[in-house]
């Protein structure tokens, strides 16, 4: 799959580098359509509530598919305005907040106006603040400076900046020459670029899914609930997102990781079984793992009442929901077990 690697490799800056906190689909949702439509996938829409979905007819009617990845982040949003012009802020999602201190980031205001600024602890220079080195940094002890003259709320309005505008921080994507995808929100951002990798593989190769499929990019995953509003006819389901890595989980950032069970309770033990089955059938770097602190686009779609096989695949993620890293070894097993899972 060399060059559905290639593809891939092309495509992260357009994904990676388009602000999309969950909620926040807008600007995403038009780069998949244009992704879609220079690969040739024309039967898509985007949902009521903001997911994209693509139908992919296979060979065979007689059961149907889903797969997902989460285009949503984690981010930020104004909860408030300082008197001296700052913004403080609520977290969208669980951003380990200490990795934000120094930040670069953008406010997204309703009329559709960005202003850079960069996200400071409110002890910011040791030449002043006794505690800048050891102060907590949570919602309550960061705020966004911004890279405007404003010396007070009213001059903040002035921006047109209010409550409940997105702020969204820098992802620095980085692909390094020995093979590794440095950035934040590779989850679930590569698996959006591994399933369009592997749509351009099957486009390429004039191939289709074995049975009909939907495809879907949520938008609300970071909170809780991004495919629970999926087609209620799947028979499968598999989301597409990062394996863990560290403590006592086998996981690592070259492998795919299978995931057999989260905090929601076991994956399908017959969908899990003949996924392990593929990944030795091809011989992929994979491992089996159980995530503890973790849920899935599967987890909200089992708990919306969706009566399917549910599974969770994807590649090992180093320092989730800081600043992240993977391997392009465990991005190609992944590409590669989502091929056979199709297909087969």
């Amino acid at each position: 799959m060399d060059k559905s690697i290639n593809y891939f490799k092309s495509i992260v800056n357009d994904i990676f580098l388009t602000d999309s906190p969950s909620g926040y689909s807008i600007n995403i949702n038009k780069v998949l359509a244009n992704k879609l439509d220079e690969l040739g996938y024309k039967n898509y829409r985007v949902t009521p509530k903001g997911s994209f979905e693509i139908f992919v007819e296979g060979e065979d009617s007689s059961m149907t598919r889903g797969i997902a990845a989460h285009d949503d982040t984690l981010g930020l949003m104004v909860r408030s305005i300082t008197s001296n012009g700052n913004l403080k802020v609520t977290n969208i999602g669980g951003p380990i907040i200490p990795t934000l201190d120094g930040e670069y980031c953008r406010v997204r205001t309703r009329d559709g106006r960005v202003y850079t600024g960069t996200i400071l602890s409110t002890s910011p220079a040791c030449h002043v603040y006794s505690d800048s080195g050891t102060k907590p940094r949570n919602v309550d002890t960061i705020e966004v400076r911004l890279d405007e003259v404003v010396h007070n709320q009213n001059d903040v309005l002035a921006l047109g900046i209010q409550n409940g505008d997105y702020v969204c921080y820098e992802p620095k994507t980085v692909i390094t020459d020995s093979g590794f995808l440095k950035s934040r929100f590779i989850d679930d951002k590569a698996s959006v670029c591994i399933i369009l990798s592997v749509l351009e593989y099957l486009k390429r190769n004039n191939l289709k899914p074995k049975y009909n499929t939907y495809v879907y990019f949520t938008n609300h995953e970071e909170v809780g609930h991004g495919a629970a509003s999926i087609a209620r006819e799947l028979d499968e389901f598999l989301a597409v997102d990062m394996g863990c890595v560290g403590l006592d989980l086998a996981g690592n950032e070259y492998s795919t990781s299978i995931c057999a069970k989260d905090s929601s309770g076991p994956y399908n033990y017959e969908l899990t079984t003949r996924l392990i089955n593929f990944a030795k059938e091809a011989n992929l770097k994979y491992v089996v793992d159980i995530f503890p602190y973790y849920g899935s686009d599967a987890s909200a779609a089992l708990r919306a009442g969706v009566d399917c096989k549910a599974g969770l695949i994807g590649t090992g993620v180093c320092a989730s929901h800081g600043m992240e890293r993977t391997h392009m070894d465990g991005i190609e097993a992944t590409m590669k077990l989502l091929a056979m899972y199709l297909t087969k």
